[in-house]
C-alpha cells in the first residue's frame, strides 16, 4: 500500500516563499507509483492541505489530519520543506514528535539548536571547531561600539541570530555604518550576533543520513557578485556556486571532515548544510541549516547530483530514514 506524505511548507518568516518553491520541487520530484504525496502550507493564519486543483482544506491541529469531501486522510510520514520557523526552528519537530508521526527533519531540539545560531557555535567551541570572532547583542541592550569594534574589527558582519537566507544580515565597512545594521537585524529578530570578517574562500558542505551512512557531499565553493552572499546572491542568480569547489585535497579532506564532524557532535540526523569560510588554512564554521534550500538549483541538491544521487532517490532516502528512525 502507497504510503501518505505530507510535505509541509510556507512557515511563518519571511522564508515562506523561499519554502513553497522548495515544497513544489519536492512534490512533483516524488514517483506517485511509490507515494500519495500532499502539499500541506503552513501559515499563521491557516494550516491547510492544498490539492492539484488549488482547493484548500483545514488541517485538524488535533492529531494532523485532513478531512476531504468524501475521506479522512492519516499521514504516514512528513517531508519538512520549511525553512525558517516553524519548521527549522524545533516547533514543528516537537509538535510531529508529540504525534508520534515520522518526520525528515533531526529532532526538536537540534532544531532549535541549529536555528540559534550563537547557541549552535557555544555548543560546538568547546570541540575544538573553529568559528569566527563574536559579540552577542539583546534588544535593549546598550550598544557600545567601541567595545563591539574592538572585539570584531572591521569590517564586520551583523546578523539576526535566527533567520535564514541572510535576512537581517549587513556587511559594516565603517563605524558609522554599524547602528544602522544592528536596527536592520533587529527588525529580523530580539537578538543578534556580530561577527568578525574572514576574508577566504567560502564553501558550503552538506552532509546527510544516506542509506543508514553520515554522507558528506560534494563541496560547493561560493563566489558572490555582491559584497558577500546576500539574498539576491543566494536566489537572485548574483554569485557562483562551483561544485565540487576548487580546493586542493588537503583543504578539500579538512573540510569535509570538519563538516562531519560537526554532523557527528551533534547527533544530527537528516539533511544538513554547514557554511564556513577558510581562515589561515582552516575551515571556520558559520552556521548549520538543517532544513536547506531543495530547489534543483539549491546547493544541497547540486552537491548530491555532483555525488550521483537524483533529487528522487535524495528524496526517498529521506523518507525511508524517517520511517526507519
Amino acid at each position: 500500500m502507497k504510503k501518505n506524505i505530507a510535505i509541509i511548507m510556507g512557515g511563518y518568516s519571511s522564508e515562506y516563499e523561499i519554502s513553497l518553491k522548495s515544497g513544489n520541487v519536492v512534490y512533483d520530484t516524488f514517483n506517485k507509483e511509490k507515494f500519495n504525496a500532499f502539499r500541506v502550507h503552513i501559515f499563521k493564519d491557516k494550516w491547510v492541505y492544498v490539492n492539484d486543483e488549488g482547493q484548500e482544506f483545514d488541517i485538524d491541529r488535533h492529531d494532523f489530519t485532513v478531512r476531504t469531501h468524501d475521506e479522512k486522510i492519516t499521514f504516514d510520514c512528513v517531508f519538512n520543506a520549511i525553512h525558517g520557523s516553524p519548521g527549522e526552528d524545533g516547533y514543528m519537530q516537537a509538535y510531529f514528535e508529540l504525534l508520534n508521526i515520522p518526520h525528515t527533519s533531526c529532532s526538536m531540539y537540534l532544531a532549535a539548536l541549529t536555528f540559534n545560531k550563537r547557541d549552535l557555535l557555544s555548543t560546538l567551541k568547546p570541540y575544538g571547531i573553529k568559528m569566527a570572532e563574536s559579540f552577542y547583542l539583546n534588544l535593549g541592550d546598550t550598544v557600545d561600539e567601541d567595545a563591539i569594534i574592538s572585539k570584531v574589527g572591521l569590517p564586520c558582519f551583523v546578523k539576526a541570530n535566527k533567520a535564514g537566507s541572510s535576512f537581517g544580515i549587513t556587511k559594516v565597512h565603517k563605524k558609522e555604518q554599524l547602528q544602522n545594521a544592528i536596527d536592520v537585524a533587529f527588525e529580523e529578530d530580539d537578538e543578534i550576533i556580530i561577527e568578525e570578517f574572514l576574508d577566504g574562500t567560502e564553501v558550503s558542505i552538506g552532509v546527510i543520513t544516506y542509506k543508514g551512512e553520515t554522507t558528506v557531499l560534494p563541496i560547493t565553493e561560493i563566489v558572490s557578485d555582491n559584497d558577500f552572499f546576500d539574498y539576491e546572491a543566494k536566489y537572485l542568480g548574483q554569485s557562483q556556486e562551483i561544485t565540487p569547489a576548487r580546493l586542493s585535497d588537503e583543504l578539500t579532506h579538512k573540510a569535509k571532515s570538519v563538516a562531519k564532524r560537526v554532523y557527528d557532535i551533534l547527533k544530527m540526523t537528516g539533511f544538513s548544510r554547514s557554511e564556513f569560510i577558510f581562515k589561515n588554512g582552516e575551515p571556520h564554521l558559520l552556521e548549520v541549516n538543517t532544513v536547506p534550500g531543495l530547489t534543483k538549483e539549491s546547493i544541497l541538491p547540486q552537491q548530491a547530483n555532483a555525488a550521483g544521487i537524483s533529487l528522487e532517490e535524495l528524496f526517498e532516502n529521506a523518507i525511508a530514514e524517517a520511517m526507519n528512525n
